[in-house]
């Protein structure tokens, strides 16, 4: 059992950055693979990077390949996402969510994967 709760979204302009937050509480924070999602209006939610329980292993969607960076501090129960060069299509909800792997992570992330996620936190990107 966890529950999270993301923060530091917010409206910057295109080329801005901006860094979330996802604070975890619960046990065996390091037990769980941590994942970023994101859903726009209209559209499907969709993964955007995922890392496992140790950080050793880390996942980025195409889009965001170079421009993004996920981690966390298990010491802290709180996973990143370093949001750098956005662009306006990079609008959306952004929800933070953990899964609990039987057998280490899997790539790529799968919505139905996930246990637990957060409320989410809106991410705006003006041009």
């Amino acid at each position: 059992q966890v529950q999270l709760v993301e923060s530091g979204g917010g409206l910057v302009q295109a080329g801005g950055s901006l860094k979330l937050s996802c604070a975890a509480s619960g046990r065996a924070f390091s037990s769980y693979t941590m994942g970023w999602f994101r859903q726009a209006p209209g559209k499907e939610r969709e993964s955007v990077a995922a890392i496992s329980g140790r950080g050793y292993s880390t996942y980025y969607a195409g889009s965001v390949k170079g421009r993004f960076t996920i981690s966390r501090d298990n010491a802290k129960n709180t996973v990143y996402l370093q949001m750098n060069s956005l662009k306006p299509e990079d609008t959306a909800v952004y929800y933070c969510a953990a899964d609990f792997p039987s057998g280490g992570s899997r790539w790529p992330p799968h919505v139905s994967e996930y246990d637990y996620w957060g409320q989410g936190t809106q991410v705006t990107v003006s041009s």
